[in-house]
């Protein structure tokens, strides 16, 4: 499992971050878009209740392009080639928009345009909801937490609840909470699979809780809304209750067994095609790199073991070995939809010819 930050430096950024962001719902027609020199973009909000201008981030550049629906790769050529062009572009179309975004800022930047209908289940109530409740958990270990431009993780294992999969090869029950602020998924619980010998990590999104970011919209007249915190979070204590009791459930003793005798079933998998061969089906049918491909293959070869087993722990190994926190998480993720895959679909894989 990929290392994060520690607990601590979680805490403080998250409470540096409660202080620093604020949210934005404006008619469209009061948002204007500029392309500096060196190819940056800013949003103005022109009325008298914000600061300067907004430096745009990549992430909420994409969202800009898709709600005006201008193609992300013209807008891109514009932003990089005629800027000026571009300018023209978003301005006119949002003066002809009749929505009322929602702008996420945090450190004086736009890091999200979203729509009014946007329920924020935020990272600091999550945070404080979540971890009192792991804390009971005694002999329960934090093994990685981090906060990206773009999710929350939470990875916790309980090492009371195990299971030998062969000998000597142990693995122990977990959770893993994420949530976006910025538009990028649901809030979920899911459980982990933590695997001792390698110190993988899988997760088993077949079982999970999740929660929309969608609710009713905000800010129904004409003029400039702007949420702080105590707004923001005001109606979302009896969905935090319901986290509370899924973190318990996904850590339960019939939970944990139920997706690790799933996980020993891959064992009776052989790959009777060339390992190259399956891992290279693997990556088309999963969007992987070259480099990711190559990667799984190596930690495939190196196990020694070919069988679906191995491959879904090729799989999660590799995740240690990226360097965004966030698409390490998504190898983790992988590793438990292979388990879940069908008979036929397994066939594909290792039988490919």
């Amino acid at each position: 499992m990929k290392s994060g930050r520690s607990l601590s430096a979680l805490a403080q950024e998250l409470d540096r971050q409660l202080n620093s962001k604020k949210d934005y719902v404006v008619p469209s027609t009061l948002v204007h878009h500029t392309t500096r020199e060196d190819g940056d973009t800013v949003l103005e909000i022109e009325a008298p209740e914000t600061p300067a201008p907004f430096e745009v981030t990549p992430l909420a550049r994409r969202q800009l392009a898709d709600k005006l629906k201008i193609p992300l790769a013209y807008f891109e050529r514009m932003r990089t080639e005629q800027p000026a062009l571009l300018d023209r572009n978003v301005n006119t179309w949002l003066q002809q928009d009749e929505a009322r975004p929602m702008l996420r800022t945090l450190d004086g930047r736009v890091r999200a345009v979203l729509s009014n209908r946007y329920r924020c289940l935020d990272n600091f109530d999550l945070a404080e909801s979540v971890l009192p409740i792991l804390g009971q958990f005694k002999d329960g270990s934090f093994e990685s937490v981090e906060l990206t431009e773009t999710r929350m993780y939470i990875k916790f294992v309980l090492p009371r609840l195990q299971y030998e999969m062969q000998v000597g090869d142990v693995v122990q029950a977990g959770i893993v909470v994420t949530n976006s602020e910025v538009g990028l998924g649901t809030l979920a619980v899911q459980p982990l699979i933590y695997r001792l010998v390698c110190s993988n990590g899988m997760i088993a999104a077949d079982q999970s809780i999740r929660k929309t970011h969608l609710g009713r919209a905000l800010g129904n007249d004409d003029g400039l809304t702007i949420f702080q915190e105590d707004t923001l979070k005001a109606d979302d204590k009896a969905f935090f209750l319901q986290v509370r009791d899924v973190v318990r459930s996904a850590l339960s003793e019939d939970t944990f067994t139920k997706i690790a005798l799933k996980m020993q079933k891959t064992m009776g998998i052989e790959l009777k095609a060339s390992p190259v061969k399956t891992v290279e089906v693997l990556r088309q049918r999963y969007t992987l790199s070259e480099e990711e491909g190559d990667g799984v293959l190596n930690h495939l070869i190196k196990g020694g073991d070919l069988s679906g087993y191995g491959l879904v722990n090729a799989v999660t190994r590799y995740s240690q070995d990226v360097a965004d926190y966030d698409r390490a998480t998504e190898f983790e993720v992988l590793g438990g939809k292979l388990i879940e895959l069908s008979n036929r679909e397994w066939k594909a894989l290792a039988e490919t010819a």
